[in-house]
């Protein structure tokens, strides 16, 4: 697949980077750039970045950055049992447990959320720093939701980092949620004062809280794009009537001609009723 021009493989992370001193030299270059394609597309073209995944697997299968980013490529495009066996071998191949919450939701994603529970449960969260523990919280609660147990659910999620009052990189996903779990228990009330706060936490736009509080509120969006369509059926509408209401040519010359004949005829009555009256 080609590389754009200004993308040098020098964007990687050092960590990355660092894994790649294995391979030739210009081997870890091309890898790089393609690991650099993945990080760039896989949020707005995961099918792009799907594919230059598999580039790089193909050059360097036993890197285990290479296996990490080949995961989250395949898990953005929803191939779970895929995206889980390459976070499998990427820990097998680091050791490390950062994997464990992505590996849970995958259990979430292939349909068993019971094994999903099961991996919450497992030493391996204890390992994992907070930011981990609080993704394994989400993963968690979402695998009730799946069972449908829904007061199971925001019981998981009630939690020191759900109450603390700063705000951390999980805190609006985290609160978001909860708000989520608590109206689909129907406590609407709650669920908005909780949009709220995920709304004030999220300072990047990672979720949609201002919507769903307007939804609450009654508030409905017009997409631009329909206006414009709308407002275009009108006009196009308008020139149709003003078409219809138009008299054709041929029609009109047609009418000057009845018209014309019509006169004739009267005149011929008047000019004969003349002609009675000075006879008599």
């Amino acid at each position: 697949m080609p590389i754009p021009e200004d993308v040098t493989g020098d964007e990687i992370d050092k960590d990355v980077r660092q894994e790649l001193l294995s391979l030739p030299k210009t081997l870890a270059e091309d890898v790089a750039k393609n690991l650099v394609m993945v990080a760039r597309l896989i949020d707005e073209d995961p099918e792009g970045a799907y594919g230059y995944s598999k580039v790089a697997l193909r050059l360097a299968s036993r890197v285990a950055a290479v296996r990490e980013a080949a995961g989250f490529a395949a898990y953005a495009n929803q191939k779970y049992s895929e995206a889980l066996a390459e976070f499998r071998a990427a820990r097998r191949m680091s050791g490390g447990v950062e994997l464990w919450p992505v590996m849970a939701d995958c259990e979430r994603g292939l349909g068993r959320p019971e094994k999903a529970l099961d991996m919450a449960g497992a030493p391996e969260v204890h390992k994992l720093d907070k930011a981990g523990q609080v993704e394994m919280r989400l993963v968690a609660a979402g695998a009730r939701r799946d069972m449908g147990q829904l007061d199971a659910a925001i019981v998981t999620l009630q939690s020191p980092e759900l109450a603390a009052g700063s705000v951390q990189p999980w805190t609006a996903r985290l609160r978001y949620a909860y708000a989520d779990a608590l109206l689909a228990a129907g406590r609407e009330g709650e669920a908005r004062e909780w949009f709220a706060k995920a709304l004030e936490a999220d300072r990047d736009g990672s979720t949609d809280a201002s919507d769903r509080l307007a939804e609450l509120d009654g508030v409905d969006f017009v997409d631009a794009l329909d206006e414009d369509e709308t407002e275009s059926a009108r006009e196009t509408g308008a020139d149709e009537i003003v078409v219809e209401e138009a008299p054709d040519t041929a029609d009109v010359e047609d009418t000057d001609e009845v018209t014309d004949d019509r006169d004739e005829a009267e005149r011929g009555v008047v000019e004969r009723g003349v002609a009675d009256r000075d006879e008599d």
